[in-house]
């Protein structure tokens, strides 16, 4: 059997060390951090603890089924519940909304909050189902760089309905002709920065991502975010993965086009088959030699990245939610006034995301932990350090206006990410969360594929390449990247 390297730990790594050992292969991980996971960290501080990536997980079946191709029960592992309520709504108006996991529900409750009316909303929320059924198993299971996929029979089903998936569309367009308010378009506009697209330039196709909230669900593992990596891990040592912590990989070998090995921080070890779970645009610039470079596809531009915020929050405020969008009408004017013309938006939306969870382990008695993510784009050289004071000081004085408090008053612990600490901690060039941009009408189709024969024996996974970022995605580019691996033995 072969003997396989894995670069990063990301849950795209872990994934597909799994299913490679569970091939009979002997692999290896090489992480440069002192933890797995990725971009799903941990941070905690003062009896706070924060997830420092993800704060949604959604498809949690595509975790289970690592732990059920071992043959082991996934709850044995970790555990999580579908949250009820999903998300509670804030605009400065005093509008407020709640979302929850019943679809019917939850279109009644924008009918009586936004004045919309309920029939349209189910209708959206189901046709985003029945647009994802069209695409999800061409774009989930299969490369799309090879040509048996585009005459496979999912594939004629795919363009057989071409027509209802808003390709010449944007979503913004889209949102705009199906809802009577403002504020519910810009409720499902957000969905796009799910991948790090702008509304108003992706295409309507990325309408399918209230589905896997609405229809399929909202969940929460015990313990965090952080306990699927864990999990994953403890799983993957179990069945004989080894991991290499705080070893940080510095150049893939290679006899002419063909890879045959890692140098790292501390040794040189061959290996048969190597796996990138890095940024694309790192691993070319500073691992691969220069000549096997893909650069129109290098050249893409980055999705977006974000300024956030972890605030170890002195009080328990009942009007808040486990998982809380504050919107304003006014958002727009006032980020861009601070981020200027680095704006991500052609015509700039950015949605503040806070995420309290008042679990015991997450804050001490009568106290919460906030998560707030400010949509930002990827660094190309900004002031940062000016930017955040000045994205910080206009969130506060907006959760002071909305929330009728004096916010710094009970701020007891705090830290924040922007784009060069998400990009020094990740490797994620710029610190883009999703690595290149979705607004392309095309871009599902130009993202790095799982496998280049120009390239021969290295494999790649993870958020920058197809099929995308987020943890649903990154776990089915490990199994498109183990299909590949078996049918090109």
């Amino acid at each position: 059997m072969s003997t396989v390297g894995v670069i990063g730990s990301g849950i795209g790594g872990i994934a597909f060390a799994i299913r490679m050992q569970l091939l009979g292969h002997n692999v290896t991980v090489f992480e440069a951090n002192e933890r797995p996971g990725g971009k799903l960290g941990l941070l905690e501080m003062q009896g706070y603890r924060f997830d420092t990536g993800p704060s949604l997980f959604t498809m949690p079946h595509l975790v289970d089924e690592l732990f059920e191709l071992a043959g082991k029960n996934p709850r044995d592992y970790f555990n999580y519940e579908r949250l009820p309520e999903i998300c509670r709504y804030f605009w400065e108006d005093q509008t407020r909304l709640k979302t929850v996991e019943d679809p019917a529900e939850t279109a009644q409750l924008m009918a009586e909050a936004l004045q919309e009316d309920a029939a349209t909303v189910y209708r959206y929320i189901k046709e985003a189902g029945e647009k994802y059924n069209i695409v999800s198993d061409l774009f989930l299971d299969d490369s799309l760089h090879k040509f048996s996929t585009w005459t496979s029979k999912k594939a004629m089903h795919g363009y057989a309905n071409l027509h209802k998936l808003g390709l010449f569309q944007t979503m913004h367009q889209s949102h705009r002709t199906t809802f009577r308010n403002p504020k519910t378009v810009q409720l499902f506009d957000r969905y796009a920065t799910y991948n790090g697209s702008d509304p108003y330039q992706t295409p309507a196709t990325l309408s399918i991502i209230p589905h896997l909230e609405y229809n399929l669900g909202a969940y929460f593992p015990k313990g965090g975010m952080v306990e699927i990596p864990n999990a994953l891990v403890r799983l993957a040592k179990e069945l004989g993965v080894q991991f290499h912590f705080g070893e940080a990989v510095k150049r893939i070998l290679c006899d002419g086009n063909k890879v045959n090995g890692i140098q790292t921080n501390e040794a040189s070890y061959d290996f048969d088959i190597i796996a990138s779970n890095a940024d694309i645009r790192p691993t070319y610039n500073h691992l691969l030699p220069t000549e096997l470079r893909p650069n129109k596809l290098l050249n893409q531009p980055k999705s977006s990245s974000g300024v956030i915020f972890y605030w170890g929050v002195k009080r328990s405020f009942d009007e808040l939610g486990v998982h809380n969008i504050f919107f304003s009408e006014d958002y727009r004017a006032e980020f861009d006034a601070i981020f200027k013309k680095e704006t991500l938006y052609k015509d700039p939306t950015v949605y503040v995301h806070i995420s309290s969870k008042v679990a015991k382990a997450d804050a001490p008695a009568g106290c919460e932990n906030w998560f707030i993510l400010v949509n930002a784009p990827a660094n190309s050289g900004q002031d940062w350090d000016e930017l955040v004071q000045r994205c910080r000081q206009q969130v506060i004085e907006k959760m002071n206006r909305i929330l009728g408090i004096k916010l710094e008053d009970y701020l007891v612990a705090e830290d924040y990410l922007d784009p060069r600490r998400i990009e020094s901690r990740t490797s994620s060039s710029g610190g883009a969360l999703y690595g290149n941009s979705s607004n392309n009408k095309f871009a599902a189709f130009l993202r790095h594929p799982n496998y280049r024969s120009a390239v021969k024996n290295l494999y790649w996974i993870g958020g920058s390449v197809h099929p995308g970022g987020g943890i649903p995605l990154c776990l089915s580019s490990a199994k498109i990247a183990t299909k590949l691996f078996q049918e090109n033995a």
